[in-house]
């Protein structure tokens, strides 16, 4: 087995990230906390804003160094912490057995976004916390669910609007990047695309993707395989 073999095997990411890039994602993820920090501390006790800090740092690396994945969508980062600190202050009221309702908490959580389409990873904390935290936390019953958690979101959501904005090529929500993009050149039917093609132009997107080449090709190949199968060839596809 080569190195690159290697580290395809334990999945090191080939993509190429400019220093700009690397730079505003870690100012980002530091405005986005400062703010929350500076909004619990002046609404609410510093003792429960600290607990949450956990699941918000992660929903900051997200919102600021992957701003146009799936995941860092607004209603995924709204909704799934919504969702999940119900849940977990529920399964910590109705279940008896604390393992059980750790468990419970970022399980049902899960199933729970799968329903209501917005998958978030950095939520399980948020469920979680809501059955490990502290006793003062426990005493907030289900208003945990809008002062610490909904703060919070609201706060670093409006910062990674707001600053992702401020770069043409991060425009949060990824809907704005897309509406605003320059339209492309119209491709007639469907060109050979290769692994080295995929390579090319995710080193050219600047942002993080949260998808591997492979993903791509793979992609790639069942949407073409589609038109093949079903013995019509695309009259054309506007890049735009």
């Amino acid at each position: 087995m080569n190195l690159a073999e290697f580290l395809d095997l334990i999945g090191f990411s080939r993509q190429k990230i400019n220093v700009r890039e690397k730079l505003l994602s870690t100012l980002g993820g530091f405005l986005g906390i400062f703010a929350i920090f500076m909004t619990s501390q002046w609404l609410l006790d510093p003792a429960v804003s600290v607990m949450i800090v956990p699941s918000m740092g992660a929903s900051a690396v997200l919102l600021f160094a992957a701003p146009h994945a799936p995941f860092s969508q607004p209603w995924n980062v709204l909704g799934g912490h919504a969702i999940s600190a119900v849940i977990g202050v529920a399964c910590w009221q109705w279940i008896p057995d604390y393992a059980v309702a750790a468990s419970a908490s970022v399980g049902l959580a899960i199933g729970a976004m799968y329903f209501a389409r917005c998958i978030h990873p950095p939520v399980g904390a948020t469920a979680l916390a809501a059955v490990i935290g502290s006793e003062k936390l426990h005493q907030l019953g289900y208003a945990y669910e809008y002062a610490p958690i909904l703060l919070n979101t609201i706060t670093i959501l409006l910062v990674a609007i707001a600053f992702n904005g401020l770069f043409k090529w991060r425009r949060y929500p990824v809907h704005l990047h897309l509406k605003r993009a320059a339209p492309g050149p119209v491709v007639k039917g469907y060109e050979p695309i290769n692994h080295e093609d995929f390579v090319y132009a995710l080193s050219h997107i600047d942002t993080f993707v949260d998808v591997t080449e492979e993903d791509l090709l793979k992609i790639y190949k069942l949407a073409t395989r589609r038109h093949v199968e079903s013995g019509a060839r695309p009259q054309g596809y506007d890049h735009g």
